[in-house]
């Protein structure tokens, strides 16, 4: 109880779908039945006049060969019949199981399940099935069948003792007088009763569906749980994001001794540049800030590549220039004081060693 006290949050889309490949889902088979017995109902009242003019005509036929004393095995009644029965019910079955099947549907979805059809032993096991028996689960089974089933036997005593007199007046009647009384009665208990099972499987179903969501209530933890399982551990994530900081940066150092000129804040920032004769504008090889910036630099010192001191540029470089994209155009007169710069003094120490 206590942990069911926990469960105050309601369920996420993961524990919903995981619940649904269970086949868990909120569904009331009161109300798939009685939608599929008012269906039935309502097309086997619409076939007409003539089928019901059939039937009243068959049912007379049985009370004129009944008060004759001649019904028997070898009476044409009997194929008579079979013949009502199968062309009056067809059409009224397939309407049923056709609504029963579209009313499941509308409740909970076409479910397939098959860790429902994986076999399990303690589905038969019987210790496991004689305690169900004696569940609180049965019992609310037994008392919600119970419910209707008063309330339709209230219904059908109060028609039949009202309607008692003219019954015991019609048994003086003719047969076709009799079974016409007798069709509106049993009519009247019939549709009276309808209308109990569609409100009982109405309540049924909103009492379902809350309990389901009951069940699938979660704690906070089972939330953190699940957002862990989904996302990731946070230790780990933090390991991975930091794993790949270090690639990054050692792939920066890396394309950082290929730059032509690297320009510095000169502590926060630092920008390596590479220049060459068949490239449209100067590109961004490398970035830094910090420690990142500090490596470049070495980097830069110790494979000869000239450090420039540019504050604005480097942070005008470093925050609009992504890696592996050349400098826009209103950089350019900048960057090109630098480059000509660095041009001139590399110029000037080849000379030097040539002399």
């Amino acid at each position: 109880m206590v942990a069911q006290d926990n469960k105050t949050e309601k369920a996420t889309e993961h524990r919903r779908k995981k619940a649904r490949e269970e086949g868990q889902v909120a569904r009331s088979r009161e109300l798939s039945a009685t939608a599929a017995m008012l269906a039935g109902v309502l097309v086997l009242v619409s076939q007409g006049p003539a089928d019901l003019l059939r039937w009243r005509q068959f049912f007379n036929a049985v009370l004129d060969h009944a008060v004759r004393d001649e019904l028997s095995i070898t009476t044409p009644l009997f194929p008579w019949a079979a013949q009502l029965v199968f062309g009056w019910t067809w059409r009224p079955l397939t309407a049923a199981f056709g609504i029963a099947a579209l009313v499941s549907c509308a409740q909970g979805g076409i479910i397939f399940a098959p860790k429902l059809l994986a076999p399990d032993i303690a589905k038969i096991n019987p210790a496991k099935k004689l305690g169900q028996m004696f569940s609180i689960t049965t019992v609310v089974q037994v008392f919600k069948a119970l419910i209707p089933g008063a309330g339709i036997v209230f219904i059908a005593v109060g028609i039949f003792r009202r309607e008692w007199p003219s019954l015991g007046h019609g048994l003086w009647a003719s047969p076709r007088q009799l079974s016409s009384h007798l069709f509106g009665v049993v009519f009247e208990v019939f549709w009276k009763s309808s209308l109990v099972l569609l409100a009982w499987a109405v309540v049924d179903y909103i009492a379902m569906r809350q309990k389901f969501e009951g069940d699938l209530r979660m704690s906070k933890e089972e939330i953190k749980e699940e957002m862990k399982q989904m996302d990731g551990n946070p230790a780990t994530k933090g390991r991975i994001r930091r794993l790949q900081r270090q690639a990054r940066r050692t792939r920066m150092i890396q394309a950082a001794k290929k730059a032509t000129v690297v320009v510095t804040n000169p502590t926060h920032f630092a920008v390596a540049l590479e220049y060459r004769e068949n490239m449209a504008a100067p590109t961004v090889v490398a970035k830094g800030q910090n420690l990142l910036a500090l490596q470049i630099r070495e980097v830069a010192r110790w494979e000869g590549i000239p450090v420039i001191e540019n504050p604005p540029l480097a942070q005008s470089l470093y925050r609009t220039v992504e890696v592996g994209h050349a400098i826009p155009e209103k950089l350019y007169a900048a960057v090109a004081e630098i480059l000509a710069y660095v041009f001139r003094m590399n110029a000037q120490q080849m000379a030097r060693r040539n002399h």
